[in-house]
């Protein structure tokens, strides 16, 4: 019934859900939102170098007293610096940034068309010398992963999608299921746009649950991991109280039919 923790196809385990900071800032916002997190339970931090708030995590991870070694976190190699050699330099930037000197799983934020393949490249080598537990991508088509498959022997840990119940990617779930690709949600809850659907208002009653913490369940029960933003203490701690109770099959079903393919964030998948 749990979901807490999803192992990767390497054998890492990693947490189920963890914590995004996209568009949180650094300076007290970011800082205090990975602090609060992780004292309330979260092990999973999820950030990237586009974001620009790798200092402020790696300080919120240090003020929350939590050892780095209990901490699963996650940074990605933005768009501008891939490629084999600006890859290797982005990583060493992301260290010293979030103040560690290892990652848990290091990601290709988006697949620049040009230049994925010598970004994974550097990835692979990483993985090699242990610098990073796991490898993966974020946002890649099956066409794109299995480009990688073809042409590397490190199969992608992880691939990171826009997901959620007006966009339930079961093409790209049922590959990465054959393939032992772990997916990770982001979007998970429409930037509360969950809120205002009427079918998890009415399953969320059935549990005394909120729609988010409805949509959140879902996913874990579909095998999939997420990365909810929260800045806020209340929904940062609500996000995480999803593992005492069970969506019927009558009710995952009755979300995933809630499809519209619809996205809510931008598809920079074909960037080049």
């Amino acid at each position: 019934m749990e979901h807490r923790i999803f192992k990767l196809n390497n054998g890492v385990k990693m947490p189920s859900i963890g914590l995004g900071v996209l568009f949180a800032k650094n300076n007290g916002e970011v800082e205090n939102a990975v602090a609060t997190a992780l004292r309330h339970g979260y092990r999973k931090i999820d950030t990237a170098s586009g974001y620009g708030n790798e200092e402020g995590v790696g300080q919120g991870i240090k003020d929350s007293g939590i050892a780095r070694d209990e901490i699963f976190l996650t940074t990605k190699v933005w768009n501008t610096e891939q490629g084999y050699d600006a890859t290797l330099l982005s990583f060493e930037q992301s260290l010293q940034r979030l103040q560690t000197d290892y990652i848990d799983l290091y990601l290709i934020h988006w697949p620049v068309r040009s230049k994925y393949k010598e970004t994974y490249r550097a990835l692979e080598k990483l993985y090699a010398e242990g610098r990073v537990k796991a490898i993966g991508v974020c946002n890649f088509s099956i066409q794109q992963l299995e480009d990688l498959m073809a042409n590397f022997h490190t199969v992608p840990s992880l691939n990171q999608v826009e997901m959620h119940p007006h966009l339930n990617q079961n093409e790209l779930l049922a590959f990465s299921k054959k393939h032992h690709i772990q997916l990770e949600a982001w979007r998970p809850i429409m930037m509360g746009e969950v809120l205002k659907i009427p079918e998890l208002i009415e399953i969320g009653k059935l549990h005394s649950k909120s729609p988010v913490q409805v949509a959140l369940r879902w996913l874990m029960q579909r095998g999939v991991s997420a990365i909810p933003k929260s800045v806020n203490t209340r929904r940062i701690t609500e996000n995480f109280e999803i593992f005492d109770f069970e969506l019927s099959k009558k009710h995952m079903d009755a979300i995933d039919a809630l499809n519209r393919n619809r996205r809510l964030g931008e598809d920079l998948s074909h960037i080049e």
